[in-house]
């Protein structure tokens, strides 16, 4: 019979995913970990496996945010306004992050995800979920008649997908007054959907 981890596992993993969101996979030693999460090399490889074990777990904690992002998508209200808070929260989040380190996912997509299929994957999948949560919304908005019915809903939801990522990646190199400018972007994003 296999011990009880005998750690927080939940503050164990987010350690690791701060560490690996703040330092990228390459730039994240075995030490780095051991120092984030208090616990030993041992202790957590025998958890975990290998890097590429904990890696994934962090891939896999931010998923959870990114679903609770979409969750929000789905709660009462105007339909614009749920996208716009989407945009707005991710970019403010973004901002307000240490180090203006952007997106998890995009940016193990730019540095893993041609070096590891199951990186791509795990990536992808984040892609999809916030896609489809956002074409959802675009197409619960043409139904109710609060946007208008000339557009197609999965195109439109890539190009706010597309648009987030991008902010997610200008993010890392803001200056102080970039944030009006890039909420104009989201602006003008939402605007051909009235």
């Amino acid at each position: 019979m296999a011990r009880p981890r005998a750690f927080d596992e939940d503050q164990v993993l987010e350690a690791v995913m701060e560490t690996f969101w703040r330092k990228g996979y390459e730039g994240t030693s075995a030490q780095d970990l051991v120092e984030a999460t208090g616990l030993g090399r041992g202790s957590l490889y025998a958890a975990y496996a290998s890097k590429d074990g904990l890696f994934a777990q962090a891939l896999l904690r931010y998923r959870r945010r990114t679903q609770a992002r979409v969750d929000r998508l789905a709660r009462p209200g105007p339909v614009l306004d749920r996208l716009r808070e989407l945009l707005v929260d991710v970019l403010d989040a973004d901002l307000a992050a240490p180090q203006q380190r952007g997106c998890l996912a995009t940016n193990s997509a730019i540095e893993r995800a041609g070096a590891d299929p199951a990186v791509a994957e795990m990536v992808r999948y984040n892609f999809t979920l916030l896609h489809q949560g956002i074409e959802a919304t675009l197409r619960r908005g043409q139904a109710t008649g609060e946007l208008r019915a000339g557009f197609d809903p999965a195109v439109q939801a890539l190009l706010m997908l597309t648009t987030v990522q991008g902010l997610r990646v200008l993010v890392r190199t803001a200056r102080p007054g970039d944030r009006e400018r890039f909420l104009a972007v989201i602006e003008q994003v939402l605007a051909p959907l009235r």
